[in-house]
């Protein structure tokens, strides 16, 4: 596919993926690319040496970056019990329901970015397994997403908690802001990310763990970084 003048000259800027900067640099380098004229959003790609097909080489955990993801996301709550959609109400949900909800998402109407569900209702989702599953929407443990503390979940998720984990080909994708954000938050943001990633190492994995990070915008080229520095 032919590429546009603005991405071609932000490769130029960029140079070749296997010359690698300070988390620093690559962070200015991709806010100084002149790609689109939208808000994009900051992404990284972390390849790991994991196995996926190995449960005990599965990278997955959450964390709460520092400043946020800049995005806003409707949250929904799957919940039969009053103090819990009470608590829910009271922490931001944007949607609150139970048989009634599932109603809706089995007719396709599915308006929200991530759901909960407390622990006692999360049997009644196997009806909309199907539907939320293949859009990774569908409520769990790992994910932090089944819980009884609904209020506090709803309160981090607002706050700009993700998960993160590896693909099938071992390589973790995320983001860490908008393009907006100013340098000093992206790095803040990007660092505690980065060493998220180090600590959720699985206990199966052997040999290099992290081999390879990349930090890109949504129109722009990848910039590779240095893990020397970074790790």
């Amino acid at each position: 596919m032919a590429q546009g003048k603005k991405y071609l000259a932000a490769l130029e800027k960029c140079g070749s993926v296997e010359v690698t900067h300070s988390l620093k640099d690559a962070v200015a380098l991709i806010k100084g690319l002149d790609t689109s004229k939208f808000d994009e959003t900051m992404e990284i790609h972390v390849k790991t040496g994991c196995d996926p097909k190995h449960a005990d080489q599965i990278v997955r955990s959450t964390i709460i970056l520092p400043n946020g993801t800049g995005k806003s996301v409707s949250v929904a709550v799957f919940t039969d019990e009053e103090d819990k959609a009470a608590e829910a109400k009271k922490a931001g949900a944007d949607i609150i329901g139970s048989d009634d909800l599932i109603a809706e998402v089995t007719k396709g109407n599915i308006n929200f970015d991530i759901a909960l569900a407390t622990p006692a209702y999360m049997r009644n989702l196997a009806k909309v397994a199907r539907v939320l599953g293949p859009k990774g929407l569908m409520p769990s443990p790992k994910a932090g997403t089944v819980t009884a503390n609904v209020g506090q979940a709803v309160e981090e998720l607002k706050k700009g908690k993700i998960e993160f984990k590896t693909d099938k080909t071992g390589i973790v994708h995320s983001i860490f802001g908008k393009k907006s954000f100013s340098a000093e938050n992206l790095e803040a943001n990007l660092t505690a990310l980065i060493n998220a990633i180090k600590e959720a190492r699985p206990t199966g994995v052997k040999g290099t763990y992290i081999q390879k990070i990349t930090v890109t915008s949504t129109m722009a080229p990848s910039v590779t970084l240095d893990l020397s520095e970074v790790l």
